[in-house]
């Protein structure tokens, strides 16, 4: 199995074979953050396509000696920024919830439970202001670090931490006002 500096450099070199392998391994990535950010399956697919079409267009610029994973993020979050802001409306995110309840699925009481928790997560998601849902969508559902996150959006620790509080405290507020019982939440508000 090629690690990501030998596929960097056989994609630098034309080599279509490496793509595959680098969309495989990495597909899901930007899939999951595409939807979680815009809230729209259709979207997301069009934007995991997007993301790594834009990746083989200007792999000559990657340093092979650098992570991928950040710059793939960083596509992804820009190519949904432009999204949403080109949409300023997102579809249902019945979509959204099935990923995210996955496979913590138990009985069927409990799944409509799950089911019911994440919905009420996702809408409360969405109604961020894109940056605070850009940051929360990265350090909550790709469990990045702020440093991480400020590195791949290109802005300070800072930002990413204050964009990350004030996002969380607007979905904390929401979701106290729709009734969702916090502690028995797979997310963590503090």
């Amino acid at each position: 199995m090629a690690n990501d500096a030998g596929l960097i450099l056989r994609l630098q070199a034309g080599d279509l074979e490496a793509l595959g392998i680098v969309y495989d391994r990495h597909k899901q990535l930007v899939f999951r953050t595409a939807l979680a950010i815009t809230g729209d399956a259709d979207a997301a697919a069009d934007l995991l396509q997007d993301v790594f079409l834009r990746m083989y267009r200007f792999i000559c610029r990657f340093d092979p000696q650098l992570p991928m994973e950040p710059w793939l993020y960083r596509m992804t979050a820009n190519l949904s920024y432009t999204w949403v802001r080109r949409h300023r409306w997102l579809r249902p995110l019945e979509d959204v919830v099935e990923w995210l309840a996955g496979d913590r699925r138990a009985s069927p009481p409990h799944m409509a439970e799950v089911n019911e928790e994440n919905r009420l997560v996702q809408q409360a998601i969405s109604a961020l202001p894109i940056s605070q849902r850009i940051v929360v969508v990265l350090y909550y559902i790709d469990d990045l670090s702020l440093l991480e996150i400020s590195e791949i959006l290109e802005i300070p620790e800072g930002t990413v931490k204050s964009r990350l509080h004030y996002g969380r405290q607007a979905l904390k507020n929401r979701l106290i006002l729709q009734g969702v019982s916090l502690p028995d939440m797979q997310y963590e508000f503090t």
